[in-house]
């Protein structure tokens, strides 16, 4: 590598006194302190940062060399006919995996995934508390192949914190989980077993570390289960993805998800598992406006970016069109290649951990793992992630992040807004869908406040 020191730039150098200077002549009277900001949390964003002394290490997208990361991509179209060809248009315009959203059945899935190949495209599912009948569907549809790469994304934690109730005790869904998962993993030597998503703390409402500590408890209590249900401890904390959310803060969102990758490093090694994380990143929902939707494509491109930089294995982004209905081809096409231009044509990929030595990146990075670490302790203290629910500890912080964050200034909505309209099209259907009901085990149901999915633009919509 060349010594730019020895380059002379044809000026003197400007240091942070030059800087200071410029920017005390631009405030005015207005105090350096001004600049200041925090996040929703409380955690300081200082105005300037010197490069990191020791810049963090974070061994990112050890699993798969082939590409980046994996470009991910999702169809909750009721009818599995319709969700087998949104699902073949991506994989053939550039997806590598996809994930079935709403079906559990194996008619359902065995329909939806026709002409799926699950040994070079990795398949996952989201069933809520049908996980467990949905993976031992997508067994039979897989026929037992050790080379299929299945994502069964178990998450029945996930499913309690956003319905606010379990059709029986919690525990016995999260025993039926692991039972399933574990007599899985003996067939499937590639399969991922559960998803500890911390998405649900997001789209509520809630702060990075909050959302980091709710997907690493999650992660503690899936690895539990799975031990107890005759898995190693390094075999458990290695078939767990850790899921997390991605939005248009790009800067925070990078810095979130190599937090997460601390938080995760620590837990493992102490239960003497490997320290590699595996991270789903998806688009953040709450972000979307219903308002001038073309303005999304900014933001989904912002998450995408700031996803691939923070180091995400998988990055599921979803389309402008979301606070609408389900996407047409159209806006899955925009979805996908949105990602493809970034790996492809940014190369957003070819630097592992490029956040790596920025004061900024590094100093917020430490922040939120420190912050997420904190409430992690407090919520296993408290007996789990289940009793924090319960007991409305996690509604508590996301109600008081919600009020911290205030009115935020939204392009399209409550700023600089449409002249007029420009409508785009949708599909005419409900997304599938699936009754807990029919997931009930027996036992008194649990129950905690519901962490109710937010867009942050919906009340000023609604005053529009």
């Amino acid at each position: 590598m060349a010594d730019t020191t020895l380059i002379d730039p044809g000026f003197p150098p400007a240091g942070e006194a030059a800087w200071r200077a410029l920017v005390a002549k631009t405030l005015g009277d207005k105090p350096f302190e001004s600049l200041e900001r925090v996040t929703v949390e409380g955690l300081p964003i200082a105005p300037l940062y010197a490069a990191a002394d020791r810049p963090a290490s974070f061994p990112t997208r050890p699993f798969d060399t082939d590409r980046p990361w994996d470009l991910r991509a999702l169809s909750a179209h009721p009818d599995p006919a319709r969700a087998n060809a949104e699902l073949l248009a991506d994989l053939t315009g550039g997806a590598a995996s996809v994930i079935i959203s709403g079906h559990a059945s194996l008619d359902a899935l065995d329909r939806a995934l026709t002409d799926v190949i699950v040994e070079l495209a990795p398949v996952g599912l989201e069933a809520g508390f049908h996980g467990p009948k949905a993976a031992d569907a997508l067994h039979a549809v897989a026929k037992a192949s050790p080379a299929a790469r299945l994502n069964l994304n178990l998450d029945p934690l996930g499913a309690l914190a956003g319905a606010g109730v379990s059709p029986g005790p919690i525990e016995a869904h999260l025993i039926s989980a692991a039972t399933v998962a574990a007599r899985h993993a003996q067939t499937y030597p590639q399969a991922q077993l559960f998803l500890a998503s911390g998405r649900v703390v997001h789209e509520a409402g809630g702060g990075e570390a909050l959302e980091v500590a709710f997907a690493a408890v999650s992660a503690i209590a899936y690895a539990r289960a799975l031990i107890r249900a005759g898995l190693p401890a390094v075999d458990a904390f290695a078939r767990i993805t850790l899921g997390l959310s991605a939005d248009a803060d790009t800067y925070v969102t990078l810095a979130k998800l190599r937090a997460a990758r601390a938080v995760f490093a620590r837990i493992a090694t102490a239960s003497g598992a490997a320290p590699l994380a595996r991270i789903e990143a998806r688009s953040s929902r709450r972000m979307l406006t219903a308002q001038d939707p073309w303005t999304n494509m900014i933001r989904l491109t912002a998450a995408g970016f700031a996803a691939a930089a923070g180091g995400a294995d998988a990055v599921v982004l979803g389309a402008f069109t979301d606070a609408l209905g389900l996407p047409t081809a159209f806006a899955r096409r925009q979805s996908r290649n949105a990602q493809l231009v970034l790996m492809e044509e940014a190369g957003v990929g070819r630097v592992v951990d490029p956040g790596a030595g920025s004061g900024f990146i590094e100093a917020l990075t430490d922040q939120i793992a420190r912050a997420a670490w904190d409430r992690l302790q407090v919520i296993e203290g408290m007996g789990g992630v289940v009793a924090a629910l319960e007991t409305g500890l996690v509604s508590r912080e996301i109600a008081a992040a919600v009020d911290a964050r205030g009115e935020p200034r939204i392009l399209g909505v409550t700023v600089f807004p449409p002249a007029k309209d420009e409508p785009v099209e949708i599909e005419p259907v409900a997304p599938a869908a699936l009754d807990p009901e029919t997931a009930r085990l027996p036992g008194p149901d649990s129950r905690c406040p519901p962490l109710n999915p937010v867009r942050l633009s919906e009340p000023f919509e609604a005053r529009t």
